[in-house]
């Protein structure tokens, strides 16, 4: 029986839909430390915020969250994947429900994009993760 590799294999895109938000926090980091695996073995990855998600986006939140007692912060996490080289998209509709404009946005996010944009990335992307 042949032994499959994890790099074996063409699939190299992923999109993670980020809904998780400070009120589960314990789900904020994992994502991000496997966004960042993922992006420093070559693969296309994005992470979506949406829902309560988008407020790890906002500035001062991911700064002063933990996913444990005494654990990196979230905006650690976050510096982490973009330095591998993940990209950061921003749910524009959910911004409205959690009063956020662009001005509270950290600097990190790359786009801030429509939910057809979510639509093409789950379409397009070989793997899709939801937390």
């Amino acid at each position: 029986m042949a032994e499959h590799h994890y790099l074996d294999n063409e699939e190299k895109s992923v999109v993670i839909v980020m809904t998780s938000g400070p009120s589960q926090r314990h789900r904020c980091a994992t994502p991000f430390y496997i966004a960042s695996i993922l992006a420093s073995m070559d693969a296309d990855v994005r992470i979506f915020f949406t829902m309560e998600g988008v407020m790890l986006a906002k500035k001062g939140v991911a700064e002063n969250l933990t996913a444990m007692d005494g654990g990196k912060t979230i905006a650690e996490f976050i510096r982490d994947a973009k330095n591998a080289g993940v990209r950061l998209h921003l749910c524009k509709p959910a911004m409205p429900g959690y009063q956020l404009d662009d001005s509270d946005i950290i600097p990190e996010v790359d786009e801030i994009s429509n939910a057809s944009t979510l639509a093409d990335l789950i379409l397009a992307s070989d793997k899709s993760m939801y937390f």
